[in-house]
């Protein structure tokens, strides 16, 4: 049987998921809370932790515990790694949207853990600043947990911000890096000559269930950047 701790915290998650508390609300103290639940002070307490290191909610020094905006900058961009010269975080402009649909091959199927057969949306895109492609990206996400993405007349681009819109909590994030080539389609993106070595970018977003909301592998120049991995 899972900790109690976790079944309390899934369960506040589930609510702010479904929408009943919504972003930048005050919840409940962690005292009527426990009450409600049935459960210690304690218990409560280490669940809020865990939702406030999960980034769903922000707890305030003698104001409360609120709920947070997975659209806000901030948690936009905490997936994204690449720097610019100056230290800030570059998500660039989009150029080229494309997206897909159709049933997930091998590599998706094991990255995504889905069944063969199950369908997957496939969005390619060029990430440029000031004009200059710097990132050329494929992202794979499970069609069953986007239902009618492809009809959206509006795409948004972030990870962080399509979960929120609809109702999927993100938690951890791991990518791969490595060093590969440019492919004649990813030099064509990117202006620049076949062959040229180029840093590869493979991630894997997931929900704080567990379950893979979405595969990306993106080619990238970072002749004017830099990549930064932040360690504790």
């Amino acid at each position: 049987m899972r900790p109690l701790y976790l079944q309390v915290r899934d369960a506040l998650a589930e609510r702010i998921a479904k929408g009943e508390w919504k972003p930048g609300a005050a919840i409940a103290n962690e005292g009527d809370l426990a009450r409600e639940f049935g459960v210690s002070s304690g218990t409560m307490r280490k669940a809020l932790d865990l939702l406030e290191g999960q980034h769903l909610v922000t707890r305030r020094q003698g104001r409360g515990t609120f709920v947070n905006d997975q659209s806000s900058e901030d948690l936009v961009l905490r997936f994204t790694n690449i720097r610019a010269p100056n230290g800030d975080r570059l998500e660039g402009e989009v150029r080229s949207p494309k997206i897909t649909e159709g049933a997930a091959n091998g590599a998706e199927c094991a990255r995504l853990c889905l069944a063969p057969g199950d369908k997957v949306y496939r969005i390619g895109r060029i990430r440029q600043k000031d004009n200059k492609p710097f990132m050329f990206e494929g992202a794979c996400l499970p069609a069953a947990l986007f239902p009618g993405l492809k009809e959206k007349s509006t795409l948004t681009h972030s990870i962080v911000s399509l979960a929120q819109k609809y109702g999927i909590l993100l938690g951890k994030a791991e990518e791969r890096i490595s060093v590969g080539t440019t492919s004649p389609d990813v030099a064509a993106a990117l202006s620049m000559a076949p062959g040229i070595p180029v840093t590869v970018l493979d991630r894997v977003v997931r929900a704080i269930d567990g379950r893979p909301v979405e595969w990306r592998v993106a080619w990238c120049d970072l002749a004017d950047n830099h990549y930064v991995a932040l360690m504790a």
